[in-house]
Parts: structure tokens; sequence; C-alpha cells
């Protein structure tokens, strides 16, 4: 991989955050507090960068204090709003001390961003017992607790919240990492059934499926694999984070209000287009045996 593409494979870099284009009025989100998980992310940074563009709060999550605070620091020389908070998103103490912390600093939180995960690719019939359960504790039971933190409070206040939670395109052959399937899928799953139960409480509740988003994440993967990404989807090329920010933006922002129990798929129309692995497909399904 040569520097250029060492760079994009990266994600985008923090000035490219602080000036790409928007179609979202500089004041969509003015005066709201979100909360990121993942926010030192990839995915997390570029929602970051708009949501503090469009004049909210972000209260950033994760459990590496550095990357949380050269993140505030960087969207604090620009001016604009944010706050690092350390928190294991995997232990219900935790996610509990988080949120009361930023309503105490605040006085409210308005949305929730679930960007917070991780996998690894390995064929599934050899995840170790240890592995799958890093994997689903993160994905599926760290997400599940920073919801109902979020909704008990809101309904507690009696005042609307919005949660978008960031998970996979599970519609499609995705293989190598089964685990964050049936993760993500739980997620899926346990939204739709809460943005109807949550509905009286005007707590609306989304979820946003990305296909191949160049990130750093992607250096998880071989070589082979993440070559192979920008030919997963009819349009030919890789997504950026800030695609996925902008979509987070649409459901979190008065633009979404009448939207709710909802999966946007951010793929490029992968999902129409076939198979995705994160491993070497085996040489059964090449042809080969």
């Amino acid at each position: 991989m040569d520097e250029k593409q060492a760079s994009v494979a990266a994600g985008l870099s923090d000035e490219e955050l602080a000036r790409h284009p928007t179609v979202f009025a500089v004041d969509a989100l003015q005066h709201q507090v979100v909360v990121i998980s993942g926010g030192a992310g990839g995915i997390g940074r570029a929602i970051a960068f708009l949501f503090a563009r469009l004049g909210a709060h972000v209260a950033l999550v994760g459990r590496n204090r550095e990357r949380l605070d050269a993140l505030a620091t960087q969207l604090a020389e620009r001016n604009l709003k944010a706050s690092a908070h350390v928190a294991d998103i995997r232990e219900p103490d935790a996610v509990a001390g988080l949120f009361d912390a930023v309503w105490a600093t605040h006085g409210r939180v308005d949305c929730l961003i679930n960007s917070a995960g991780g996998q690894f690719p390995q064929a599934a019939i050899d995840f170790s017992i240890k592995g799958w359960n890093a994997v689903i504790n993160t994905n599926l039971n760290g997400t599940w607790y920073m919801m109902q933190a979020a909704a008990q409070r809101w309904r507690e206040r009696k005042v609307p919240g919005s949660i978008v939670n960031i998970v996979v395109v599970t519609t499609h052959g995705l293989y190598g990492i089964a685990h964050t399937i049936a993760a993500r899928s739980g997620v899926i799953g346990l939204s739709r059934a809460v943005a109807v139960e949550w509905a009286p409480l005007d707590i609306r509740v989304n979820c946003i499926a990305p296909g191949a988003i160049e990130t750093e994440g992607w250096n998880v993967y071989s070589e082979q694999a993440r070559a192979a990404y920008p030919r997963s989807n009819p349009m030919m090329r890789a997504g950026s984070p800030w695609d996925i920010a902008e979509a987070c933006a649409y459901l979190a922002a008065p633009s979404g209000k009448f939207i709710t129990g909802e999966t946007l798929t951010v793929d490029g129309g992968g999902q129409l287009w076939g198979e995705t692995w994160t491993t070497e497909k085996p040489a059964y399904f090449r042809g080969e045996e």
C-alpha cells in the first residue's frame, strides 16, 4: 500500500472533516447535546465533527482517554463544542455514570449515537468463547446498555429523544464476521421492537447499516480483502465516514422527526450486488475444488 492509499485507508483527516461540504444548515442541531459512543473511531470521529459543526455539543465516549482528549481538543481549536468521557459501554454502572455526568453538566441529552463496536475476521467455526463474547458484549450488550440508560432518563424527565445505532448490512452475504452479524442483527431487531414500545415516550430509534466505508478499521482485514471492498457494490467504490455522518444527521435532526424503527442502508447498493468476504474466499466458492 503506497502513502496515498494508506492515508485514505486511515479515513478523513481532521482538516477534511472540518471543511467537508454538508447539505445541512450550520444551526441544524444548535443547542443540542449529543452522546457519541466510539466517538474517536473513524466513523464516530466524522459524526462528531459534523454534529459539532451543526451546533451541537458532542459528548465523546470511549475507553481511550488520550484519543478522546485529542479529538475534543481538535474540535475546541475550531470553536466547536465537545467533551471527553471515558467509559466502558460493556459495564452498566459505567454507562449509568456517564449519562448522569452529562446530564449534570449540560442539563440535557437530545440524541445518542451508538458508533462503538468492533470485530475481527475469522471463520466462525474457529471462534473461541472469549472472542465470541467480546464481540457480543460490545456490539450488542453495550449498545443496549447505552440505549436503555438514555431512554430511562428521557422518560424520567418527560423529554423526547433520538437514538441512532450504527450496525452492518445483514441482508446480503457478509462472511468472516459471523459474530458481529449476530450482534448487529440483534441490535436491528431490538431497535424495531423498542421503536414501538418507546413511541409513547416520544423516543425515536433507528439504525444505519454502512457498507464498505474506508476507515482505519480496515487494517484488521487482509490486503486481499481490502482490495475487493470497493468492488463490493455496483457503484464500484468505497464510501466515506462522512456518508455515514450525514445519514446520522438526517435521522437525528428534525428531517427525521417522522422516522422510527428504520434501518437506513448506506452501502452504494452493495446489498443488491452479491457477497463480501472479510476472510479469504474459500477455494470451494472460487470453483477450485
